[in-house]
């Protein structure tokens, strides 16, 4: 059995926060709602008449999605093998997404992305320069005798 690579697994569901994330901002363009109108009505400005939090999430998920997956010009990027980095904005997606209703989901999943991610920090993991490879041991092309 091999050995579980935790950002790997975190990577996988930031992925699915971020697409979820972005399907809820379009989907609040149409249905605006904020997920806590039932307590007060005073956020309700940042979802309509102009969709101000819907474009906040909209960029978020966007720029996480690619971010994680990773697009060219931020693979192999110091941007893109930060775990910190990664800490450090992930809540602030996971905010946008909890205030409307539709992204509470990906709010959640953001949180679970953020915990196995810090999982993998205490444990000294890196994230490598090439996407989704494994980093190498000792040096390469030596006997594995």
């Amino acid at each position: 059995m091999g050995k579980l690579i935790k950002n790997h697994w975190a990577r996988l569901i930031v992925l699915t926060a971020s697409a979820h994330q972005v399907a809820s901002a379009l989907e609040a363009f149409f249905w605006p709602k904020i997920f806590f109108d039932f307590m007060t009505k005073t956020l309700d400005p940042a979802v309509k008449p102009v969709p101000v939090l819907q474009i906040i999430n909209l960029i978020f998920g966007i720029f996480i999605f690619a971010w994680e997956w990773p697009l060219g010009l931020i693979a192999g990027s110091s941007l893109h093998r930060s775990v910190e980095a990664r800490l450090a904005s992930f809540p602030l997606a996971a905010l946008a997404a909890v205030l409307i209703y539709q992204g509470t989901n990906a709010a959640i999943y953001y949180v679970v992305g953020m915990i196995v991610y810090f999982w993998a920090y205490s444990e000294g993991e890196i994230i490598c320069p090439k996407p989704w490879t494994l980093p190498q041991r000792g040096r390469p092309g030596a006997s594995k005798a």
